[in-house]
């Protein structure tokens, strides 16, 4: 996700409202109640409805991955503002995040510091997959970071030749015990990890958008919070799950 805007698409999900009947739960066993209790009564609806309009704004993935890319090169997040991205992943219905540990050769963080972003991410109830942006095909996986506790690896290689792309995720699945994620611009890949994103965004992509697949949303690809939210449930009700590219643009947006 070293990229620029891309090939996807984004969509959001509502759950499915309420319904309460509140007229009808003790019936007419007592008509001589007092005005301030039937008064008490209506404040009470009148809350859960306002509760019910607030939850129905956010998304709700459910089973399905709801994945926030981290990209460094959009702005840095380290342990200073990692906080930060956990609240972000969990005021807007995330449950996974892809946090971009290695660009271009450089693994950015000790493993020690890896240990305990995962730790974090975990202990607020969110996957965490380290993800991995190659840029030639002389760069190598740092295998070190695969005893860091983290949920799984992602592969970001859509620049490389398909045979340095097959090379990398033989490498991976070999040797690796944790799930094992792509994302790619290639809607085609002969390649099945895990987890296949594919960089959907963009207009005239949603025939991509399928089940087998994890569809994307780019914020940058979006006009508004109606709009983002549009795409994002297109996403996750047409394809196996949904990725935001990415969390810098999602700040810088204000959705």
């Amino acid at each position: 996700m070293g990229r620029g805007p891309g090939f996807w698409l984004i969509t959001s999900l509502r759950p499915a409202g309420w319904e309460a009947d509140l007229g009808n739960r003790r019936g007419r066993r007592n008509a001589s109640r007092s005005p301030a209790k039937y008064y008490l009564l209506g404040v009470v609806a009148v809350a859960v409805a306002v509760g019910v309009l607030f939850v129905s704004s956010s998304p709700s993935p459910g089973t399905k991955p709801a994945i926030l890319y981290v990209n460094q090169g959009n702005g840095a997040v380290n342990a200073s503002n990692f906080p930060g991205l956990l609240e972000t992943t969990s005021t807007h219905g995330f449950n996974t995040i892809f946090f971009q540990v290695y660009r271009a050769g450089v693994l950015l963080f000790a493993d020690s510091a890896l240990t305990q972003f995962v730790s974090s991410a975990h202990g607020q109830g969110f996957k965490i997959f380290f993800a991995l942006y190659f840029t030639n095909s002389t760069q190598k996986i740092p295998i070190s970071i695969y005893s860091d506790g983290e949920d799984g690896i992602n592969l970001d290689m859509s620049t490389l030749p398909i045979d340095a792309q097959t090379s990398l995720f033989d490498s991976l699945s070999s040797a690796y015990s944790g799930k094992t994620a792509i994302t790619t611009t290639d809607p085609t890949l002969p390649l099945h990890p895990s987890m296949l994103v594919v960089e959907t965004y963009g207009a005239g992509n949603s025939q991509y958008v399928h089940h087998g697949i994890i569809a994307s949303v780019g914020v940058f690809a979006t006009s508004s919070r109606q709009d983002y939210d549009q795409q994002f449930q297109y996403a996750l009700d047409n394809s196996d799950g949904v990725m935001v590219f990415d969390y810098a643009g999602l700040l810088k947006a204000g959705y």
